[in-house]
């Protein structure tokens, strides 16, 4: 049997750091929360919870940085904060919108998320691209947040794909780790506040922005083709 790589089917984006510029929304909600309820909140604090799902960063709010509520009150809390932050459009990553339109023409899509469920799809209706997903998925929904393969994995399955015909695309350690976990080709688009560092590495292709990644550009290198 030959080893190549299968040609690509579908391609599976991350949310948070892709497509909205949200990564620092999520740091300044939740330090604010730890700050206002006598957390102790450290300048590891973000980066431990990148890729987090929500019931494991919001334990981890409860636990490691100390706030008295309980894991549930603090995901409700900091939800409804980013709900308000989001109320007069998502910050949208530039080309995000166009990306997703031209590769939903050539591939079929997902989606793969640490954001809770209802960011996620008041995101993707507040684009109007909420039909151009066959799948999306939040990390709350399985049983691992990212850098495990959980989401990814569950992204495939919903999709009826195998996951090495997928092409993940992502910006931050834990995802790009989460995303060769699950077998799948990495495009990294790395994310200038919260840079993935070594990691990157890992990554089977690096582009500087969404404008570079093209349907040409996924089937001639990502897909290996």
């Amino acid at each position: 049997m030959s080893g190549a790589a299968p040609a690509v089917e579908a391609v599976v984006f991350d949310l948070d750091g892709v497509l909205v510029d949200s990564e620092q929304v999520w740091d300044e909600v939740r330090e604010a929360l730890a700050h206002e309820r006598g957390g102790r909140w450290h300048a590891r604090a973000q980066r431990e919870m990148m890729g987090m799902s929500s019931p494991e960063w919001s334990r981890y709010m409860h636990e490691s940085v100390g706030l008295r509520e309980s894991p549930e009150e603090i995901n409700r809390l900091v939800v409804e904060r980013m709900l308000e932050r989001y109320a007069k459009g998502p910050p949208w990553l530039p080309g995000a919108l166009e990306a997703v339109a031209r590769t939903a023409v050539s591939y079929t899509l997902g989606l793969a998320s640490s954001s809770n469920r209802e960011l996620i799809d008041r995101v993707l209706e507040a684009g109007g691209i909420a039909g151009l997903f066959r799948a999306t998925v939040s990390s709350e929904e399985v049983a691992r947040g990212k850098p495990a393969p959980d989401v990814y994995l569950e992204a495939a399955r919903r999709l009826g794909v195998e996951p090495r015909a997928c092409v993940a695309v992502e910006d931050s350690h834990n995802g790009i780790r989460s995303a060769k976990a699950a077998g799948m080709t990495c495009v990294a688009i790395p994310n200038p506040h919260f840079p993935p560092g070594d990691v990157l590495a890992e990554a089977d292709l690096v582009v500087g922005s969404l404008d570079e990644l093209t349907p040409r550009l996924l089937t001639l290198r990502a897909g290996g083709a």
